[in-house]
């Protein structure tokens, strides 16, 4: 056989090769990116830092790690409680009060200025916060935890504008937040 023909034939076999390998990686991206039906893929976590907004005994623009998803017992989309498998430290002993939460699903932020506070807050929130505790048979009961669209928690709030808008505002990031714990198992309804 000539030379250049032999050329030829190898030189169309590694192209065919190329070609097959490239399409077979850009199928397995495809099939990876399209792992559930809301589009998460199976290594995105659920995790919360806290990060110091006010000055305490951290730097300001400190963070660390609060929460993972593996320490979510469930969320309760009715309450909008949010109950915890027993942590080593309770949540409400690694977050000061007034600190900043950001909740995330893998390097997706999905609320960003949620505020930690206690039921005895004296302040007004119009956006996303976690607040600890509940009062139950009147006694304060410290390891609950809850979020609520605004602080405090009651229809005057609830039904102001800026507290509405913020609501709509976040709408996407909550369905996210909420079908990911659905999926995980972990949302009451």
């Amino acid at each position: 056989m000539n030379k250049n023909i032999k050329k030829s034939i190898w030189m169309m076999a590694i192209a065919i090769v190329c070609m097959t390998v490239t399409a077979c990686s850009s199928d397995e991206e495809e099939v990876n990116q399209m792992k559930t039906e809301d589009g998460l893929q199976e290594e995105t976590r659920l995790f919360a830092r806290g990060y110091c907004a006010l000055p305490t005994g951290m730097s300001k623009g400190d963070d660390f790690e609060v929460f993972t998803e593996d320490d979510i017992e469930w969320f309760d989309v009715n309450t909008r409680e949010l109950r915890f498998h027993d942590m080593e430290e309770p949540l409400y002993k690694k977050l000061r009060l007034l600190s900043g939460v950001e909740f995330r699903l893998g390097d997706q932020t999905l609320f960003s200025s949620s505020t930690f506070v206690g039921l005895i807050c004296n302040q007004v929130f119009d956006d996303l916060i976690l607040c600890c505790g509940k009062i139950e048979d009147g006694k304060v009961i410290d390891n609950c935890y809850y979020l609520y669209d605004c602080y405090p928690n009651t229809p005057q709030f609830l039904n102001d504008k800026q507290v509405q808008a913020n609501r709509v505002k976040r709408a996407e990031q909550w369905e996210a937040f909420t079908k990911y714990l659905e999926s995980k198992g972990k949302l009451r309804k």
